[in-house]
């Protein structure tokens, strides 16, 4: 074994792979940016080992994925609360967002990168405004991120005119190719935003870098009914016919398919984002997750923006997302604790092209894990790991957060950012925004 960076040791390992593999009174070795090994602590107490991080019986897990969030929406947090999806949008969100600099998106993004170390989260899908400066703040954060510039007919406060979009596109995917941590993606923003014209030539782009294509997809049934009067079929039939769908896909939210949508998700291997905390504030519905999973859809939870959710906790997003199913199904085994710490971790990874990546431990993997602290009254005791994580613990109980073999977060204390300067300079930003 190479020289040992970082060993956490002294705590329960939940690897998150294939086999399910838990180690009691286990320990994770790090070298580098990667995992060294996985397995009894007591193997590894002969080792050379620079750090040792105490787990003290807690448990060692692969960092969160969050497969879908609008970083920047952080500044506008609690702005346009309690109206339905189109009023907030293009009432609320578009106005404020007309007045975004590169400036602010980066502070927004701080901010959130901030939260999401805090909370667990080790990788996340995003798509805004200014990209670039989102792409900047994770990788000064320490975060695993795919960034993708939000593409639609009208002109961008960022880039303007469409066609300026694609180029942006274009240079964001040659800057960040090959980085450590940053992956560039395409990301058309929806079907009724998107012309045919502009969905295909995503589609190519996407094809043409290897990279992944992010798209809102089926959200409401008044967007189904849109497309339908417009088009005359359904928005994943929609882009079936336009050759969109492929396994580079990324389907965000899908909570108003038919059958025949879910049969056609499967049969071109596209990926969904399931966002269950921002369908239900905007009253958008609830996705057909269980059935999207019979059917062997690869499903992963994402938070979606700030201004939908109000936080970008994935640990209050696997709660919600095991038990809005169940009630919806009057059903308690769908959406079972294993399935959805699944989602919020290695099929995440998978939902993003990453999963060789994070979203387990495995030996040779990138040293993406979290810590949580289970010394806890809510904790105590613990019959069952993965119900715990799922049903239980909370974004609080996180103490430690690695990434890419980095320790970013410590005792509940931010290693990589100045937590009190980024919210100084977000609060600043929202007395712009008030005073516009």
């Amino acid at each position: 074994m190479n020289p040992i960076d970082i060993l956490v040791t002294n705590g329960t390992v939940l690897a998150m792979d294939q086999d399910h593999t838990v180690v009691e009174n286990g320990a994770v070795a790090i070298s580098g940016d990667r995992i060294a090994g996985i397995g009894p602590a007591s193997s590894f107490s002969s080792h050379n080992v620079a750090e040792v991080i105490d787990a003290r019986g807690g448990i060692i897990m692969p960092g969160l994925v969050n497969t879908h969030n609008h970083a920047a929406m952080t500044c506008f947090r609690g702005l346009a609360d309690d109206l339905e999806l189109m009023s907030w949008l293009q009432d609320y969100i578009f106005p404020a967002e007309a007045r975004l600099t590169e400036k602010k998106v980066y502070h927004g993004a701080l901010l959130a990168c901030a939260e999401m170390i805090l909370s667990g989260t080790t990788c996340f899908a995003d798509m805004y405004l200014f990209e670039d400066a989102v792409a900047r703040a994770a990788k000064e954060a320490g975060m695993r991120a795919v960034v993708g510039e939000v593409l639609y007919d009208f002109p961008s406060p960022n880039y303007g005119p469409i066609e300026n979009g694609f180029s942006y596109t274009t240079e964001l995917i040659d800057k960040w190719q090959g980085d450590e941590l940053i992956t560039a993606a395409v990301e058309p923003h929806s079907p009724y935003l998107c012309s045919p014209d502009l969905l295909v030539e995503a589609a190519a782009v996407s094809e043409a870098s290897d990279v992944p294509l992010i798209i809102h997809v089926a959200e409401t049934r008044s967007e189904t009914e849109t497309i339908r009067s417009t088009y005359g079929k359904t928005p994943v039939a929609h882009l079936g016919d336009l050759g969109v769908l492929s396994p580079r896909l990324v389907a965000c939210h899908c909570v108003d398919l038919t059958e025949d949508d879910i049969l056609l998700l499967r049969q071109k291997n596209v990926k969904v984002s399931h966002n269950p905390e921002s369908n239900m504030k905007l009253a958008a519905g609830i996705a057909p997750v269980p059935r999207l999973l019979e059917a062997g859809v690869c499903v992963g939870l994402g938070t979606d923006g700030c201004t939908s959710n109000n936080n970008v906790d994935m640990f209050a997003e696997m709660d919600m997302a095991a038990k809005i199913h169940k009630v919806n199904c009057l059903d308690p085994t769908v959406m079972d604790a294993r399935s959805v710490l699944r989602m919020a971790t290695i099929e995440g990874a998978r939902v993003l092209g990453l999963d060789g990546q994070t979203g387990s431990l495995e030996t040779g993997k990138k040293a993406d894990l979290i810590l949580i602290d289970t010394n806890k009254p809510h904790l105590t005791p613990m019959y069952h790991i993965e119900s715990h994580l799922v049903y239980a613990a909370g974004a609080g109980d996180v103490a430690a957060t690695i990434i890419n073999g980095r320790l970013v977060m410590k005792d509940r204390h931010l290693l990589t950012l100045d937590a009190e300067a980024v919210m100084a300079e977000v609060n600043e930003i929202a007395k712009d925004i008030l005073g516009g």
